[in-house]
């Protein structure tokens, strides 16, 4: 299962930023976590490999974070699942996070800045699954209804 988006996801024609709108957008996150992270070279900017999924994914998201905030970008929402109800197994996940870029741009950014690229091991080590979903959104930070 990919947790990664791919470059045509990404910059391609009809992709997140291949559009002439470069209004705001949320990313409506789902990560499903291994029980135990998965690092596949040397452990990067840390000393122990033995953590669990979250707490790989958990350095990654120190870095996103700071990242996300330099860009103008917020986390809206953040929840831990408790089960799926309409779906299968593939369909279970761990978590849902709501982001918020001022633009579609600062999504890409985000996505292709240097110090998101040297956090992504952990990442890719934590993730089991992971699905990210383009949303519309109003100009402002905040969760709003149609």
């Amino acid at each position: 299962m990919p947790i990664e988006p791919t470059e045509e996801q990404l910059t391609g024609i009809g992709a997140v930023a291949g559009t002439d709108d470069d209004g705001p957008v949320v990313m409506l996150n789902l990560n499903r976590y291994r029980d135990r992270a998965a690092y596949e070279d040397a452990v990067p900017r840390c000393e122990q490999a033995e953590v669990s999924g979250r707490e790989a994914y958990a350095r990654y998201g120190i870095v996103a974070q700071s990242t996300l905030d330099d860009l103008g970008g917020r986390i809206l929402w953040y929840a831990g699942t408790e089960r799926t109800v309409i779906g299968d197994d593939s369909d279970r996940y761990d978590e849902v996070i709501a982001v918020w870029y001022p633009s579609r741009r600062a999504f890409l950014d985000l996505a292709l800045d240097p110090e998101i690229a040297e956090a992504l091991p952990h990442r890719r080590a934590g993730l089991e699954r992971a699905a990210l979903i383009c949303c519309e959104s109003g100009a402002e930070a905040v969760l709003a209804g149609a």
